[in-house]
């Protein structure tokens, strides 16, 4: 029997089904906090819950860079000092380098791999490193927090491992990316590196906007399950340089696409704006939201290994663009697609200090006694207690299990064999035997863990 033909008053339902259609899409991408702030004169554009509290996930390690370049400014350490992986450090879970405990890394080179790989064990390498202990760098990151007014932050830790305790806000976000961006102009190559190499091993940003959206030129990602898929992006347009912030999508395509979508929105506006980043009203102390069971609940154990992994020869489909046919219906909201070739020369990075070095190696200290009595996480506890806090004199790298280690550039070739046995810098057993490895975990462990951070 042939289908009957669709009735006329049907096919006038269809517009407003359409129209209904689209503006609970985009009610429902507006349900989590986002801002856009025009980096020069710090005016907001647009904002959603700019202030709601909020888990920040690895978006904690813009404070982390942040903190470091502060203590190079204040000549405590240069990018070249290298610093050595701890027993703590090397314990994080992923994501993670693997590096073997003591190893050295330059700051240098840490941070390359802390914008790009977004590595936990890192990211404690360089906290001890530049303060001596986790605890001692918190103190300095949430130091730094007040100076810039981040009036919603607070940090326990240097890479966003889940925590109720550690805490942001979109707002927050934004003050320390802007002020990595204008206190730091020398280092703003470090957060808009598409892609680094070690060892043979090419390792791809996670930030989908890159090479793709027009300007796009850095900064940071994070996804945990409590905290969802968060940006924090940076472009520039004709002289003009924005910030856009998302926290809490339901996965990194759909980040992409609202961040590209603030973009948009952002850039067709004038001067000015609703008021600077600062004048944003607190909502005061409150509980983050726990986006688990909305983000992480139905996904599997392979979708949530590669949460962040985007296909990058697709495009991006920026849900409040301004260019479709759907702008004049609803005042300049509809969908806008960006599509560009993506290829990243890898940036080269090395495990050892630079050739040349005779300066000291810093690594996890002996704590003042006000820090020494700070609660470790029960996790961290056994860790914590097997090390030997100290500052290694690069001369004497015996003990530290270097001798398979890259020492610089100038020796990878020799040093760095492809073969399918783990390059010697990597720790024996690890999940991370290759650098680009994934941990194996059970569907279970993978949904029920907050601490896949990356």
């Amino acid at each position: 029997m042939p289908a009957k033909p669709i009735g006329a008053f049907k096919w006038r339902l269809l517009p407003i089904a359409l129209a209904a259609a689209t503006i609970a899409a985009l009610g429902a991408a507006r349900a989590t906090p986002s801002l856009v702030v025009d980096v020069e004169s710090g005016q907001v554009l647009l904002e959603e819950q700019a202030t709601a509290n909020w888990y920040p996930a690895s978006l904690t390690k813009l404070m982390t860079a942040y903190v470091a370049l502060q203590a190079v400014k204040a000549g405590r350490l240069t990018m070249d000092t290298p610093l050595a992986m701890s027993a703590r450090a090397a314990r994080m879970p992923p994501s993670k380098m693997g590096f073997r405990p003591g190893v050295q890394v330059t700051l240098d080179n840490a941070l390359k791999m802390l914008m790009v790989k977004s590595p936990n064990d890192v990211a404690v390498m360089v906290a001890e490193g530049v303060s001596g202990s986790v605890e001692g760098f918190a103190a300095e990151m949430n130091a730094a927090a007040r100076r810039l007014g981040m009036r919603e932050s607070h940090f326990v830790n240097p890479n966003g491992l889940a925590n109720r305790d550690h805490v942001s806000s979109a707002r927050d976000m934004a003050t320390v990316g802007r002020a990595l961006l204008l206190e730091f102009p020398e280092h703003n190559d470090l957060f808009g590196i598409g892609a680094i190499e070690l060892g043979g091993q090419v390792m791809t940003n996670h930030n989908g906007l890159i090479g793709r959206y027009p300007g796009a030129d850095g900064m940071k990602t994070g996804f945990t399950c409590p905290a969802g898929f968060n940006v924090v992006a940076s472009a520039t347009q004709g002289g003009r340089r924005l910030i856009a912030v998302v926290l809490g999508a339901n996965s990194a395509k759909e980040r992409s696409s609202q961040a590209a979508a603030l973009f948009d929105r952002g850039f067709a506006m004038g001067a000015g704006g609703i008021g600077d980043l600062a004048g944003l009203a607190s909502p005061g102390v409150g509980a983050a939201p726990d986006m688990r069971q909305q983000v992480c609940r139905r996904r599997s154990a392979a979708a949530l290994a590669s949460a962040e992994e985007e296909d990058r020869n697709s495009p991006i489909a920026a849900i409040f663009g301004k260019n479709s046919i759907f702008a004049a219906m609803f005042g300049g909201a509809g969908v806008a697609t960006y599509s560009q070739p993506v290829h990243f020369d890898p940036v080269p990075v090395f495990v050892g200090p630079k050739p040349g070095w005779s300066g000291p190696v810093l690594a996890a200290r002996a704590a003042p006694a006000p820090l020494a009595a700070a609660k470790v996480p029960p996790a961290e506890a056994s860790a914590y207690a097997a090390e030997k806090p100290q500052v290694v004199d690069s001369a004497d790298t015996a003990p530290m299990a270097l001798a398979g280690a890259v020492q610089g550039p100038a020796a990878q070739p020799a040093a760095i064999q492809k073969s399918a046995a783990a390059p010697k810098y990597l720790a024996p057993k690890s999940p991370s035997r290759l650098v680009n490895a994934k941990k194996k975990k059970t569907k279970k462990a993978l949904t029920d863990s907050p601490q896949v951070n990356r």
